[in-house]
């Protein structure tokens, strides 16, 4: 049995969708071989996978990103589990109806039927709402099923925590997305199918790169997009770029994140920054973050900027870059684009200097290129009696006990202090 009392859709029946419900619950797949993503969890013989198909499953908490299919694998769940289902909204839901549902799964489960909960959005469930979940999970009344977006480690409560495993979803890589969609336009029964719709795989590639992982918001631009296209002569409704903008409500920018457009715009941003001109680097900076572009990637450039390019004329640069890339890590879209933002500008307008990157070019052409010699015996410590006999660390001049906290020693092999020595003396002709 499968009960639904808040969300108005039984996810136990595909067939019971309403031609009228949005696209992307319509092609909601019911299966896990029909499931796209997530096969770091659901592949062949994986725990979670097993458990669903043995139905071994324990209460489980999803947390991903929107669109990366937690309701979705929640309502597979609900189809192949022998279990009475019941599907919450954390938004809808209070302490009466969370009591109400609770006492009738303890009824449930003295009639040997076990009962699965699906909570999407735990993480608005206040603690005392956790807390009315907690004894029931305990006693096994219920099998917990948690969907959240947030940290599952700051919003829920740590007793739920510890009694359930947490499993990460991923947002969905673009050609996942681009074979949803695919899918969707070839099934006539619940997809788009009757309409004859005509579109060019670059532009299916622009809707998944724009929904950025998030399945149902690349549903939603292809649903607005066939339904706003009229069609044509022959009875097809012919897909352009113009449609798309307008269904996303925003400009089509030319970028593919791995040809040369991608490369372009990675160098124009680099080059303005050590060229310091901070309007041009904020500039490439939004073209790239706007076109889809993975922020990570963009903070790791930034991060390397920081030591090539600025190096030890502002050592802040290093600390601040990486700040950047944590904070953005940490908040996420949009907010985190500012920490890039302030990041990219930091580094146009510091000094810059590339003597670190230069001398380590050196250090590692002498390195492939010269005899690999022994550490000098004075540079070596000499723990034991046989390695003083043998010399280690005789002649060592510690630092600390001379005046201005230098001595001349040398610390390099011989081979290579030779040289030095060679390129200070043609130095001073």
């Amino acid at each position: 049995m499968a009960m639904d009392l808040f969300s108005g859709l039984e996810p136990d029946s595909k067939a019971k969708v309403d031609k009228n419900t949005p696209l992307a619950d319509r092609m909601r797949p019911q299966r896990l071989e029909d499931f796209v993503g997530q096969q770091h969890l659901l592949a062949p013989g994986k725990p979670l996978r097993v458990a669903i198909e043995q139905d071994q499953l324990r209460s489980i908490i999803l947390w991903g990103p929107p669109g990366a299919g937690k309701t979705t694998l929640a309502h597979i769940i609900a189809k192949m589990t022998r279990s009475d289902f019941i599907s919450f909204s954390a938004v809808l839901a209070g302490i009466k109806e969370i009591k109400s549902v609770m006492a009738d799964a303890e009824k449930a489960r003295h009639y040997g039927r076990k009962t699965i909960l699906f909570i999407d959005e735990i993480h608005r469930f206040n603690k005392a709402q956790q807390d009315a979940f907690l004894p029931h999970v305990e006693t096994g009344n219920i099998v917990l099923i948690g969907a959240t977006t947030e940290n599952p480690s700051f919003e829920v409560n740590a007793a739920l925590l510890s009694r359930s495993k947490v499993y990460v979803l991923q947002a969905l890589a673009v050609e996942e997305v681009v074979s949803l969609l695919e899918r969707a336009l070839a099934d006539k029964e619940y997809g788009l199918g009757k309409e004859s719709v005509q579109i060019e795989e670059k532009l299916l590639q622009q809707i998944a790169l724009f929904a950025n992982g998030d399945a149902r918001a690349a549903y939603n631009t292809l649903e607005i997009a066939v339904q706003s296209s009229p069609k044509d002569e022959t009875g097809k409704r012919v897909i352009t770029s113009k449609i798309i903008e307008d269904a996303m409500q925003r400009r089509m920018l030319l970028y593919d994140k791995s040809g040369e457009e991608h490369y372009n715009l990675i160098s124009a941003l680099h080059k303005s920054m050590r060229n310091s001109d901070p309007d041009a680097s904020l500039y490439w900076l939004g073209r790239m973050l706007e076109a889809g572009e993975d922020p990570l990637y963009i903070a790791r450039r930034i991060v390397r900027f920081a030591s090539e390019d600025v190096g030890l004329a502002d050592p802040m640069a290093l600390p601040l870059a990486v700040s950047a890339m944590q904070a953005f890590h940490f908040v996420g879209q949009p907010e985190g684009m500012l920490a890039l933002a302030e990041a990219a500008v930091y580094m146009a307008t510091a000094p810059k200097s590339n003597a670190l990157y230069k001398s380590y070019g050196s250090v590692l052409e002498d390195v492939r290129n010269t005899v690999a010699e022994p550490v000098p015996l004075h540079l070596r410590n000499a723990p034991t009696r046989l390695m003083k006999n043998l010399n280690y660390g005789k002649g060592y001049q510690y630092a600390h006990d001379s005046e201005n906290r230098l001595t001349d020693m040398t610390c390099l092999p011989d081979s290579l202090n030779r040289e030095m020595d060679l390129k200070r003396l043609l130095a001073t002709v």
